[in-house]
């Protein structure tokens, strides 16, 4: 009997080897996608709009690397209940974001099992009870956020078996006890607004005061335990005499000091009488509020008043007063007024610092602070000047501008109700009224006439930068197109940037925007009217929204049920006209620009629906009307 070659046995070795782990490969995606649909059974609902035909890593918030789900992102995403048991069998996960939910009770145990998991975002939602200890042996985990929820008890010392961890977040909770001594090497760390006591350990002493504040702790950052600042070396006492000699020398600096102002205060007097026919300082000073002042949320800070000093130079060849507009209202004020008008920060924009300024004479406008505007005067002028003639009643106008080498300034008719983003993803409390079908899909008309209207003056003439928090509205609720024309002006790193989710993928200049990438950027709004949902903001592991994909990864039968904003699930005689205008939004976000309608297309499309729209309300009140009177309908 002749031997078998070695070569052919450790061949078939190999191939039974590869042939048995095929379906141990199978059942670790099968495993995954089980435990994907256990957690949308338990917490997602309609939240989740995962089509289950497909591969788990098709759907939204789920990414994959071989096969395995590595990284679920799901923020904000109305998630509510009980995480279940069973997540801990996506065995591959080094991502697990669901912060910002309405998740409760506690973290399940057998996420013990998650050994990759490298970052865990648990923040903004009601977790309850003791941190667990499940949570001590990922041994991989670099960032944990647990803060703004209902967690109570000590701080364990297990968290220094978490040796690779650099940031901490534990702030508003209801943890107790004193803070363990952690030999972490932590670059970001908060346990703020608890209820913990005692003193803060030395290790996290260099840690800043704002990590520990809303508490009954001590020492070095804050108070010391004994009472005073901790100082640089608390092992350093000064003594009796020391400190009696400090005391007197600050004393006499102090008497210094203020004598010195005193006389400086007499010769400033002094100096402003003898020169009252002095002619004015070659300069203009613009007084405007401080950029720390601005939230990159839109948020209105108020400012008591335009304080921070930005000097123009009058020998600059700009102008030393306000540029108007032919399309002006009379022209009232000047720059001047406008200097001395009170002020309030309302945001920080892509291309500045929007302030709604009041004048003394009752006047109300929004100035617009431009920043990084690098093109010559010669262009800046005229660019401005162009955006100075639309006139358009979807247009929030241009009124004035001011120019000069270091300031510059435009002035525009000030829109009370603010911005549709703000509106759109403000609060959603008792007191807000929700926005109705016919509300939207006004508002969307009103925006495409105005971008039609921009595109008809030339075929280079295009917006550069829409979005929700562009598109203003009237105290009718009427929309109002801003910050057009003004993408030409920027420098590339202030350029409007892809992150942001409305920005077409075959654009590489921000500033030099096609008609159809606007028509991609006014899809994008229109999905985000739609749905309620803001567009995705990938930055500094911010997840969100792909708005696109999400969309059409749901089956279009299940638009009415899935997609829609839930305040506008009321209206069921309209749902044709809102699935149509949601495939309008997929119309406008082809990936290809010749695949894209035109503006005047697309407002064409919206005008037909709101007819259909208005017809199909009319008919439904009549019917209304006859069955609750017994009468005929009104002629």
């Amino acid at each position: 009997m002749k031997r078998k070659p070695p070569m052919l046995l450790f061949t078939v070795f190999i191939a039974f080897s590869c042939l048995k782990s095929l379906p141990i490969l199978d059942a670790d995606l099968a495993s995954d996608r089980a435990a994907l649909l256990a957690l949308r059974q338990s917490v997602g609902g309609r939240s989740l709009l995962w089509n289950i035909s497909d591969s788990p890593c098709t759907w939204p918030g789920v990414t994959c690397q071989q096969e395995r789900v590595v990284e679920l992102r799901l923020p904000g995403m109305g998630l509510s209940g009980q995480l279940p048991i069973g997540i801990g069998n996506l065995t591959r996960l080094n991502t697990l974001s669901l912060r910002f939910n309405a998740l409760r009770g506690s973290i399940p145990s057998d996420i013990a099992l998650l050994a990759s998991l490298r970052n865990l975002y648990l923040q903004g939602n009601l977790f309850s009870g003791e941190i667990p200890d499940s949570l001590f042996s990922l041994q991989n985990l670099v960032r944990l956020n647990l803060a703004k929820n209902n967690f109570s008890g000590v701080i364990s010392p297990s968290f220094n078996n978490l040796t690779r961890l650099a940031t901490l977040y534990l702030e508003e909770n209801h943890l107790t006890g004193p803070i363990p001594d952690l030999n972490l090497k932590l670059d970001q760390f908060n346990v703020s607004f608890n209820n913990l006591t005692g003193s803060i350990p030395d290790s996290l002493s260099s840690q800043p005061d704002t990590a520990f504040v809303g508490n009954s702790l001590c020492g070095k950052p804050l108070v010391s335990c004994n009472g005073t600042v901790e100082s640089g070396n608390s092992g350093n006492k000064l003594s009796g005499g020391a400190i009696a000699g400090i005391a007197i020398g600050s004393v006499i600096g102090f008497l210094l000091i203020l004598m010195i102002l005193i006389f400086l205060c007499r010769r400033k007097r002094s100096d402003k009488t003898s020169s009252m026919n002095v002619e004015p300082a070659q300069q203009t000073q613009i007084e405007m509020p401080r950029e720390k002042d601005v939230t990159e949320s839109g948020n209105v800070n108020v400012s008591r008043g335009f304080t921070g000093a930005v000097r123009a130079e009058a020998k600059s060849s700009g102008s030393k007063n306000l540029v108007f507009f032919g399309n002006s209202t009379p022209r009232v004020y000047d720059l001047e007024d406008l200097l001395r008008a009170s002020a309030e920060v309302l945001g920080k924009g892509t291309f500045g610092t929007t302030y709604k300024a009041t004048l003394e004479m009752g006047v109300v406008v929004a100035v617009k602070r431009l920043k990084d505007a690098t093109v010559s005067e010669k262009e800046y002028r005229e660019k401005i000047e162009m955006v100075g003639k639309m006139d358009h009643e979807n247009l929030v106008l241009l009124r004035a501008y001011y120019y000069s080498w270091d300031e510059k300034l435009l002035v525009y008719d000030f829109m009370a109700m603010g911005s549709l983003s703000a509106l759109l993803h403000g609060n959603r409390g008792a007191g807000r009224t929700p926005l109705s079908w016919e509300t939207r899909s006004g508002i969307a008309l009103g925006a495409a006439k105005g971008i039609e209207y921009i595109h008809s003056q030339g075929p280079a003439s295009s917006h550069g930068n829409i979005k929700s928090s562009n598109i203003l509205l009237s105290k009718s609720f009427e929309a109002r197109v801003s910050d057009f024309g003004l993408a030409h002006l920027a420098s590339p790193a202030s350029a409007p940037n892809r992150i942001d989710g409305y920005r077409a993928p075959e654009v590489t200049d921000a500033r030099k925007i096609s008609q159809k990438a606007d028509v991609y950027s006014f899809g994008i709004f229109l999905l985000e009217l739609l749905t309620g949902k803001a567009p995705t903001h990938a930055l500094l592991n911010e997840e969100g929204v792909d708005l696109p994909r999400w969309v059409q990864s749901v089956v279009k039968d299940e638009w009415g049920s899935e997609v829609f904003d839930l305040e506008l699930l009321r209206y069921h005689n309209v749902e044709e006209a809102m699935v149509e205008l949601l495939q309008l939004a997929i119309d406008c976000t082809a990936q290809y620009p010749d695949n894209r309608p035109s503006m005047t297309v697309v407002r064409s499309r919206i005008e037909e629906l709101s007819h259909i729209n208005s017809q199909e309300e009319h008919i439904a009140a009549n019917d209304t009307y006859s069955v609750d009177s017994g009468a005929p309908p009104p002629s």
